[in-house]
């Protein structure tokens, strides 16, 4: 069947880093299961609030964010971010080898299960054609590999991780055209059955989204 999204609803949220200073007013919207919901504006417009609304790293100033109908202060943190994926712009790659950075999303996975989720996205060949295959070492901030390379690594993980709800700030950085092609079709597999919020900077994700917000 696979998996099945979150439901997501914004009534009437309002939010500021200080509430003084409101950054969001009376959003709403409703994200419902499977949807991919993009935000799109300027640095400093609210894409990176809503997100961390969506997370439960912040809790609304006003209003109510609800998780398949049940307030979100009634979650918590811990159980909501077990159904999550988050896929940031940085990429993070920590020291170790390739297999051991996918395998972060879930600790108890065997090989085969990471190799299962690279095929499901079918990045597996070019993940098998790195110098050592899966064991090639990455450095800390994936020294080495090239941006596409650790988008690809950072995609797997979360998809091992078999989120209900996927988080994505699009990289914005310089990709070739083949690579980027591939990462649009692992994306797709990334968040079919699932909901999902991308800060989106390119129209090509734009362009497969059930809701812009601007």
């Amino acid at each position: 069947a696979g998996p099945r999204g979150m439901r997501v609803a914004f009534r009437n949220v309002s939010f500021g880093y200080d509430p003084a200073r409101l950054i969001l007013h009376d959003v709403n919207f409703t994200a419902e299961p499977g949807q991919t919901i993009a935000l799109v504006g300027h640095t400093g417009s609210g894409k990176s609030s809503i997100i961390n609304l969506v997370s439960k790293f912040y809790l609304p100033t006003r209003g109510e964010v609800l998780i398949d109908g049940r307030e979100i202060r009634t979650l918590t943190s811990q159980s909501l971010h077990r159904q999550t994926g988050m896929v940031q712009q940085a990429n993070f790659l920590f020291s170790g080898s390739v297999l051991e950075n996918i395998r972060l999303a879930r600790p108890d996975a065997t090989d085969a299960e990471v190799r299962d989720a690279a095929r499901q996205l079918d990045c597996l060949d070019i993940l098998e054609a790195l110098p050592d295959g899966l064991f090639t070492e990455v450095g800390e901030r994936g020294a080495g590999l090239s941006v596409g390379q650790r988008q690809l690594i950072c995609f797997t993980r979360a998809l091992l991780a078999d989120p209900r709800l996927v988080i994505l700030d699009e990289a914005t950085s310089s990709i070739d055209a083949l690579t980027e092609a591939r990462l649009q079709k692992a994306l797709v597999e990334l968040l079919r059955g699932r909901t999902s919020f991308i800060v989106a900077h390119r129209l090509s994700t734009i362009r497969h989204a059930d809701l812009v917000l601007v």
